[in-house]
């Protein structure tokens, strides 16, 4: 950082920050924004992401309210202005961009204020109604702790930022109904519109030993009653967090209106608990107001996920722009509470992914959205390389700490595959027992993300393929044990089956490295895994990129893309905000 001068004079000060004079700092003298501003002063920042979405200071978490309106994508999200940790006093942030990879930040939308919402603003979603009218609706923290819904509207329709936030007059519009504890009835959904002009929105709930998705329907948006069944509910499930309900086309990849209700769609079902993101698919009967899944949520890893690593509380948004559908979610850390407050910060979220109905019907399909090819820089590619049992080959030539790669293997010989019978075993527990280091046959093979040149630090994203009964599976796991020589770190293996026939098709990855996190999508999409590591040595420059195959039966690369990344152009917002910094090392 470069930071010229740094005067305090009476109760203003000024800085001068990379040449530029920034004036009237006085909210720097208050103790809270003194510490968030030393952490600017960090010279080492090697966890701080270079095209991810974060914050610069401070605890983030759930997207809230994801969307399009006059030419700007939106994002709110829940932060705390105060702290790296979460606690009372969240608010709404509020950031804009013209492509979902580059934002600039605004004002905080929403900030506890009113009776309805004194101890917080929490997580809700955005409707955009008839005649190009935007709406939010949220879960304020009232001042008896209740989890109620409000309603906030744009002070200014016309201005496609909408950087102020006017809260209804008559909040809250929905309390806790009886039998429902006053902590368990949060985060409204966006809402959609029935053909007979009736709105409906589905709150997260817990009552009678069960999570479900309670719906509530209204005729003008701001008086709202409770229907008598929730749209779904399971036994097997504690609360449901952040749930979202939504349409998608059975045939294109192009994404639908909320509202979009006929036979050329199916709807899906998420929700979020047990620290992750579930869904189902299934049918939407409007005339009963009930939603059937094609398979009940069973609370195991036989459910459906968005992501199979650190990925919650997600939130999707029909794009009218390009007609997709874009899923945002928050990633947690994985190192601890005093490393958070040390850092300065918490919390990231994903990339935003385009979201459509596998041609299979049976689970969704995610890719990164297409704008983020934009940051690709410097690329190496290879093509046709063998693997033999051991091998282990350094993709050079990119910035292996910032970086995004394709690789597709080819397998001969499937027929020597390893028998496993699938249906008895969770493939997670299969990825730890048989990490990067268990030599199968065919696996593990993959990628040596965020290493060291000596292999000392290594996150494994590999695959392997077995037998089953009637033809072949492929696992596909993320193995961080060997991710850090830091210890206190959540080391979890994640793992997930993909829906695949490698005899039709080769097994490919794409994997986003960014510095702490790693999304990884297999299969085209089809499973996907988000991991945070925090290497002590393989940082910067000295962060390296492997292809390897630890299978005694050997496999090709058929080939290999790999990009540098450049760094998104990320602004703060809000008024403790208005400073920020590069922390990523210039190249």
């Amino acid at each position: 950082m470069d930071i010229s001068l740094f005067l305090f004079v009476g109760f203003s000060c000024f800085l001068l920050i990379n040449g530029n004079k920034v004036e009237d700092c006085d909210y720097l003298t208050d103790k809270t924004s003194l510490q968030s501003f030393q952490v600017l002063l960090q010279a080492e920042q090697p966890y701080r992401t270079a095209y991810h979405f974060q914050s610069p200071q401070n605890w983030l978490n759930d997207p809230n309210g994801p969307m399009y309106y006059k030419g700007v994508y939106h994002l709110f999200y829940q932060y705390n202005p105060n702290s790296a940790w979460f606690g009372d006093g969240m608010v709404w942030a509020h950031s804009a961009s013209y492509d979902l990879i580059n934002w600039f930040g605004l004002d905080h939308a929403l900030v506890p204020s009113e009776p309805f919402d004194a101890i917080s603003c929490w997580s809700g979603s955005a409707t955009i109604l008839p005649g190009d009218k935007p709406v939010i609706l949220y879960t304020g923290i009232d001042a008896n702790y209740n989890q109620v819904q409000n309603l906030a509207t744009p002070k200014n329709e016309s201005d496609p930022l909408l950087v102020e936030w006017v809260k209804y007059f008559g909040n809250p519009l929905m309390t806790p109904p009886d039998g429902v504890k006053g902590d368990n009835f949060r985060d409204p959904t966006t809402a959609w519109q029935g053909p007979d002009g009736t709105w409906k929105v589905v709150i997260g709930s817990y009552s009678n030993n069960q999570g479900m998705a309670m719906l509530f329907q209204s005729q003008d948006f701001v008086h709202w009653t409770m229907h008598r069944d929730p749209l779904y509910s399971s036994l097997k499930t504690e609360m449901w967090e952040c749930p979202d309900f939504f349409p998608v086309s059975i045939n294109s990849t192009n994404g639908v209106d909320t509202s979009v209700e006929n036979p050329s769609v199916r709807h899906v079902m998420k929700a979020s608990f047990n620290s992750h993101d579930y869904y189902t698919v299934g049918t939407y009967v409007t005339e009963q107001e009930r939603f059937l899944p094609d398979a009940d949520f069973t609370g195991t890893s036989l459910d459906l996920r968005f992501d199979y690593g650190k990925f919650y509380a997600s939130k999707s948004f029909f794009d009218g722009k390009k007609n997709r559908r874009i899923l945002c979610a928050w990633v947690n850390e994985s190192d601890s509470m005093e490393d958070d407050l040390k850092k300065g910060w918490s919390g990231l979220q994903s990339i935003p992914r385009q979201i459509w109905l596998d041609l299979n019907g049976k689970q969704l399909v995610q890719w990164p959205v297409e704008e983020l090819n934009s940051l690709r820089g410097n690329e190496v590619y290879v093509y046709d390389k063998q693997l033999e049992s051991g091998s282990v080959f350094e993709v050079s030539g990119i910035t292996a700490s910032q970086a995004d790669i394709e690789i597709m293997f080819e397998l001969p010989k499937l027929e020597e595959a390893e028998f496993i019978d699938t249906s008895l075993v969770d493939p997670q527990l299969i990825c730890d027992k048989q990490d990067a280091s268990v030599t199968g046959k065919f696996g593990p093979f993959g990628l040596l993300a965020l290493a060291t040149k000596d292999l000392t630090e290594q996150t494994a994203i590999f695959f392997r393929v077995f037998r089953d009964h009637k033809d072949y599976k492929v696992l596909m796991c993320s193995d961080q044990k060997r991710s850090s020589l830091r210890n206190e770190l959540d080391k979890t293996t994640y793992g997930a089956f993909i829906d695949i026939d490698p005899q039709r098709e080769m097994v490919s990855l794409r994997t986003l490295i960014d510095h702490s996190i790693i999304e990884s999508f297999g299969g085209k999409g089809r499973s996907v895994i988000t991991t945070r590591v925090y290497p002590k040595l393989a940082i910067y420059d000295e962060a390296h990129l492997f292809a390897f195959n630890n299978g005694s039966l050997s496999v090709t690369v058929s080939r290999l893309n790999a990009w540098s990344m450049n760094k998104a152009q990320i602004t703060a917002g809000g008024k403790t905000e208005t400073i920020s910094e590069d922390f990523s090392r210039k190249k």
